[in-house]
């Protein structure tokens, strides 16, 4: 176990990606109560999500026996336990109660079944390949939702419109739209996007999150997203 950031969360598992801490960053924990993390893994988006909010309980989902147990361990390092729970299973069954969670969040695997290079590792397979389809994420989230909740998750920027279909018919409006690029005037690799169940139609683009400025050095923003600060 290691402490990703001096004085920061104590941490072991799957690694850490940038799209990870800037999902966290974009759901924040606002005014929710519950919350549940869809594959949440070993539980990052969890943790950082229940740090930032002390008054949000988080529920994670998780097809992998050994991740999930990796997020139970981070959940009692961290002192969440009381605030904190991991079900093992597919999130399309899982018994948590519908319309019972303010805020739903998934980082999910970002291809479709044959399609992209497949790691020969199993583990690994399984993160990067779609186990749940997008439709049947984003109808799962919806169950979850109450009306007005909200639904956040990253993905590639080559599927938004399959991302935008699929919340649409699950009746989770998107309401608000972040692209992310690694330096200015690429093409970004990546987006977030909130979408709420129940809402009108009304789409905020926010401005793209840059990692990197034309110097090459990462942008303050990046920085203090992935808590380089504290290590000044």
């Amino acid at each position: 176990m290691i402490e990703l950031w001096p004085g920061g969360l104590k941490y072991t598992g799957d690694a850490v990606g940038t799209d990870s801490l800037a999902l966290a960053a974009f759901a924040g924990g606002g005014k929710a109560r519950r919350g549940c993390d869809l594959g949440c893994g070993s539980g990052i988006l969890l943790l950082l999500l229940a740090q930032e909010n002390p008054r949000l309980m988080m529920d994670g989902v998780e097809l992998r026996p050994s991740a999930a147990e990796d997020c139970r361990r981070n959940i009692l390092a961290n002192g969440f336990d009381g605030r904190c729970r991991v079900w093992t299973g597919d999130l399309r069954e899982t018994a948590l109660p519908p319309g019972s969670m303010d805020l739903a969040v998934c980082n999910p695997p970002y291809f479709a079944p044959g399609t992209g290079a497949v790691p020969r590792d199993a583990e690994r397979a399984v993160m990067r390949t779609e186990s749940a389809s997008l439709p049947e994420l984003c109808a799962a989230a919806a169950r979850l939702l109450r009306r007005g909740g909200e639904f956040c998750l990253v993905h590639r920027s080559e599927r938004l419109a399959e991302v935008f279909a699929a919340l649409t018919a699950a009746g989770l409006e998107p309401r608000r739209l972040r692209f992310i690029a690694l330096a200015p005037g690429r093409a970004p690799g990546l987006f977030l996007c909130a979408a709420r169940k129940g809402a009108r139609p009304g789409l905020k683009v926010e401005p793209p999150l840059i990692q990197c400025g034309a110097d090459g050095a990462e942008t303050a923003e990046y920085r203090r997203i992935c808590h380089m600060e504290a290590e000044a």
